[in-house]
Formats: structure tokens, sequence, C-alpha cells
């Protein structure tokens, strides 16, 4: 399986669950200089391709469905390739696959005012084997749960990494919840819901 950082992981799915399969929006926080070198990098390996279309517009700033405008103003569109669906995990069966075609049109057509359809949120992934994420995710399954402290001996992060990893990757990314409660002798001791 291909080697995806966790912000390719989110661009492609989120565009597997997308109809049209096109790659924008992209997620809110990456925008500018970063999103160039994400979609750069899954553009270079094929995951992605651009798609010019008919369609002279514009492409905006936010980056809500349109990438770029060639020389001649024509839009151009980036839509997840079946390499890319493959990445993920994804496998495609007979027809069902990434659009490839310029005939495509982009839904940024659409008036202006009218309200934005919410994208649905990328499924929650497994944790890799063999990694310090998985090792926390069993120190916290574990019968008495874990505190800040011995994650720390265990995995050799700061504390502040730790409780990043609580709120962003576990919850956030794998959708598991953390309870905590205050064990006398033990300090405050962290578990994941099963």
């Amino acid at each position: 399986m291909t080697k995806l950082s966790d912000t390719q992981l989110v661009i492609l799915s989120a565009a597997a669950q997308r109809e049209d399969r096109n790659v924008l929006p992209l997620p809110g926080s990456l925008r500018g200089g970063a999103a160039t070198k994400v979609v750069a990098a899954l553009l270079s390996r094929g995951l992605i391709a651009e798609t010019t279309t008919d369609s002279r517009t514009k492409a905006d700033a936010a980056l809500k469905r349109i990438w770029r405008n060639d020389e001649d103003g024509r839009a151009i569109l980036l839509h997840v390739q079946d390499a890319g669906l493959a990445a993920i995990g994804i496998e495609l069966e007979g027809g069902d696959s990434a659009p490839t075609g310029a005939d495509v049109t982009p839904s940024a057509e659409a008036p202006q005012d009218a309200p934005a359809e919410a994208d649905p949120a990328p499924k929650a992934r497994a944790p890799r084997t063999g990694t310090k994420q998985a090792k926390l995710i069993e120190m916290l399954r574990a019968e008495g749960g874990a505190t800040i402290d011995e994650i720390v001996a265990e995995t050799g992060w700061q504390s502040h990494t730790v409780r990043g990893a609580f709120a962003g990757t576990l919850k956030k990314k794998l959708g598991l919840e953390v309870t905590s409660e205050k064990v006398e002798g033990r300090r405050r001791v962290y578990r994941l819901e099963a």
C-alpha cells in the first residue's frame, strides 16, 4: 500500500466520497503554499489528475471547486484517480472509475448565493501496528488505563504531544473517545472507551 501523510489520506478519502470525485474543496486549514505542495505531491504520484473543462469559471482563492485556470481561461479541476482510490484501500468494481474526461462540468457554476453542501466527514481509520500511536492505544485500552507520565516514558513524547494525540489523532482522526478520572496515588488516568 502507498504511504500517505494524514493530510493526503483526508484529501483522497473526501474526494472518494464525492459523486464527481473532485478533490476540492481541500480541508479548511490547507491553503496557499501548503495546498500547492500537497496537491503537487499527489499529482506527481498519479493519485490525482488535472481535468480541463470547457467552462470559463474563475478559480477562487478559497479553492471551492476549481483548482486553477489554464492560459485560455478554462477551468481546471482535480479528480482522484483509480490509483488514488487504491492507495486508500478502495477497490473499484467494473466501470466505477474516477472521471477522466474533459467533458466534466464543474459544479461551481451554481448561483454564488446558494448554500454550500457540507461534504461528508472522512471515515475513521485504523491505526498502523508497531507505531507509537498503536502503543498509545494499547496503553489506554489496558486494564488500568495510563497516566500522561507513563505514556511519556513509553513513547518518548513530551506531555503536550500526548495531550495533542488524545484530541487530534485519537478523537478527531480515529473517532475514539478518551476518558479520564482522578485515581488516588496515581494522578489522572486516561482510558479509551470500548
